[in-house]
């Protein structure tokens, strides 16, 4: 009779922790709601997002493990504006072991981006977790692919960013290339490790706008607008950053700081660079401006945003641009430069010397 009792309790302890762990597997959309409130070990399945819908796995349980099991796909046929993929909580670590979340830009690529045209969603990637991302291939994000929004420390790695299908022009286009914003990372956040990543796309492969204690290393970016802080805007304060041991491949500039014309109460301070390699790059080695609009630059840069303390120090940054290029280009506005900029560990060639209107230690064109 005992023995009977207990066979069933094993039994009765087997079916929960299997119905559990069922309910802890994301197949589609419809397990997201249980998996996020009750569970703390999901999985992800390869399945389709429904076009026009998020796969929002925000407020996790604090120290929640999430591993990507299968491709996922976000759909297409609707034209929306939505996030495809939020993710949020303390603590969370986040393996995508190799799996591929696909956006299928091509869908919505008609050469502007953010700036018009067809609708397209606005972020594909959107991280406020803190704890750990890795792991992942992100084919074709329709815009920006990754915006990282984190309050306390959170590290990626191993993130492989392939947009290269939109440097070619389609029938939506007009022979321009057809991606465009399609920025890798673009970071808002404290205490931000950006590490061992791989970049090919048509815009900013990282872009700081707000944020402390950001460290961005050993990533390579093709194709793109550079590595970038900013564009800084009203209210925008950046401080403490550290970018080194990248390599910054055939983009339109290798290391740039750029701040809104008429922008204020905003600054940038405290940037380190080491190690960093460039080649070819077709505008700029090394800009630092502050006339920035979208619409181009003015020439006339304002000084509402306070740029100090900018070093290419340890390691030597060697800067190769494209003969057609400017090797340094600097233009602060009157008195918005400050402190002493130690630029001894930064080496350029390639292509005309460019200007500087404020004076850097170690380093003259």
């Amino acid at each position: 009779m005992y023995a009977n009792a207990l066979v069933s309790l094993i039994a009765l302890a087997a079916l929960s922790h299997r119905v559990s762990a069922a309910g802890c597997t994301i197949a589609s959309l419809d397990d997201v709601a249980n998996a996020v409130k009750n569970c703390t070990a999901i999985t992800i399945s390869g399945f389709t997002v429904p076009a026009g819908q998020t796969f929002s796995m925000k407020n996790l349980k604090s120290g929640t493990t999430v591993t990507v099991a299968g491709n996922v796909t976000f759909g297409t046929g609707v034209f929306w504006s939505g996030n495809m993929f939020e993710l949020s909580g303390t603590n969370i670590t986040f393996d995508g072991q190799g799996n591929t979340f696909n956006g299928n830009g091509p869908f919505y690529w008609d050469g502007q981006g953010g700036n018009g045209g067809l609708t397209k969603p606005s972020k594909m990637m959107v991280i406020t977790s803190s704890g750990t991302f890795k792991n992942l291939n992100v084919l074709n994000s329709p815009t920006h692919a990754f915006s990282v929004g984190n309050s306390s420390p959170l590290t990626i790695s191993n993130i492989k960013l392939d947009n290269s299908l939109g440097a070619q022009p389609n029938s939506q286009s007009g022979g321009k290339a057809a991606g465009h914003n399609t920025d890798a990372f673009d970071v808002s956040a404290t205490g931000t490790t950006i590490t061992g990543c791989t970049v090919i796309n048509q815009d900013d492969c990282l872009a700081i706008n707000k944020g402390s204690n950001i460290v961005f290393s050993g990533n390579s970016c093709t194709g793109g607008h550079g590595v970038s802080i900013g564009s800084i805007k009203t209210g925008g304060n950046v401080q403490n950053v550290t970018i080194s041991n990248n390599k910054i491949i055939n983009n339109q500039n290798g290391l740039r700081i750029k701040t809104y014309v008429n922008a204020t109460d905003a600054s940038v301070k405290d940037v380190t660079y080491s190690g960093n390699t460039v080649t070819g790059a077709t505008d700029y080695g090394v800009i630092i401006e502050q006339d920035y609009t979208n619409e181009g630059a003015t020439g006339t840069p304002t000084n509402g945003v306070i740029v100090s303390n900018i070093n290419f120090v340890g390691t030597t940054n060697n800067v190769a641009v494209a003969s057609g290029a400017k090797e340094v280009f600097v233009l602060c506005g009157s008195g918005s430069c400050q402190g002493t900029w130690d630029w001894s560990a930064l080496k350029v060639s390639g292509g005309s010397k460019g200007s500087m209107n404020f004076a850097v230690k170690g380093f003259t064109l």
